[in-house]
């Protein structure tokens, strides 16, 4: 699941986050530990222009920063970016951000990266904006080298050149899961070729099946092989019969019924899906996890 608190977008924030802050992040981590969620997820954006921040607010927690903070406070469950923004930013200052994180953590990154979409961040930091995709096509490369089990990486192109720079503390992994993030042809193609795993961004159910052939067409083309993790993002959920307004779009009712609903995503060819509860308060969220976990989780 997405943490709550971590970005408050006008889309999806729920009213209470806007008073939440570190003690509730702690408290939401520990109950997804205990619940057995394969992951937590955090955003990433660096500055939000006047023009969206009614819209987008300007709360955004850092992500390593934020990751690694719960990485102290829980056990098993994954450390997600979704999505980093690492275009923004050298590759060999990205991995050593990550690279300690997934270190500090026992290994339990997983580093989610996409092209971001915000055009102001860009040309704040130096970024040409409309160049973003192949910066991130060369930045998924130089990762790839700086967060691999050489001290010394090595990656030779046409934005990032390094080599002989020693980098300690290594990944805890053998290899950094990579999932990108993004729901356009580019970013499609991007996943399928040089990703561990696709992150769709806000595609509905009908969409997804074409989506996903498109991957395995892509790799298949390719002659890529290895393990990919598909993912999807489902509608809000509300374990049980709410008492209050949850909106049309979520999917309430008992565990049965919800696993049953969820289940089409498994007959789509996703592997793992991020959910998010409707809520009222920390307590409200941490309860519903707890049922998602004991309840439902164990139907699917």
């Amino acid at each position: 699941m997405q943490l709550p608190v971590q970005s408050q977008s006008t889309l999806y924030a729920e009213p209470w986050e806007a008073e939440a802050g570190p003690e509730d992040l702690l408290e939401i981590a520990r109950a997804a530990d205990r619940s057995g969620f394969a992951y937590l997820a955090s955003c990433d954006h660096v500055g939000i222009p006047r023009r969206l921040a009614a819209a987008m607010s300007t709360i955004w927690y850092d992500p390593v920063a934020t990751l690694s903070f719960l990485a102290a406070a829980t056990e098993r469950v994954r450390l997600l970016s979704h999505v980093a923004i690492v275009g923004l930013r050298h590759p060999l200052l990205t991995a050593k951000q990550y690279a300690t994180l997934d270190h500090l953590s026992g290994g339990r990154l997983v580093l989610g990266v996409g092209a971001g979409h915000v055009q102001e961040e860009f040309e704040a930091l130096g970024v040409d904006f409309h160049q973003r995709g192949a910066v991130l096509d060369e930045c998924l490369d130089a990762l790839r080298a700086a967060l691999g089990p050489d001290e010394f990486p090595e990656h030779h192109g046409k934005l990032y050149d390094f080599e002989g720079l020693g980098q300690r503390p290594r990944p805890a992994q053998a290899r950094v899961p990579l999932w990108v993030g993004g729901s356009s042809p580019a970013a499609l193609r991007r996943a399928a070729l040089k990703g561990d795993g696709w992150l769709p961004q806000g595609d509905p159910r009908d969409r997804l099946p074409g989506q996903i052939a498109r991957i395995r067409e892509l790799r298949e083309q390719a002659g890529v092989r290895g393990p990919f993790t598909v993912g999807a993002i489902t509608e809000p959920l509300y374990v049980g019969a709410p008492r209050w307004d949850v909106g049309r779009r979520t999917l309430s009712g008992g565990p049965q019924e919800l696993a049953e609903s969820l289940r089409a995503y498994r007959a789509m060819g996703v592997h793992q899906i991020q959910v998010r509860f409707r809520s009222r308060s920390r307590s409200e969220l941490t309860h519903q996890m707890a049922a998602f976990g004991t309840e439902v989780a164990p139907l699917l």
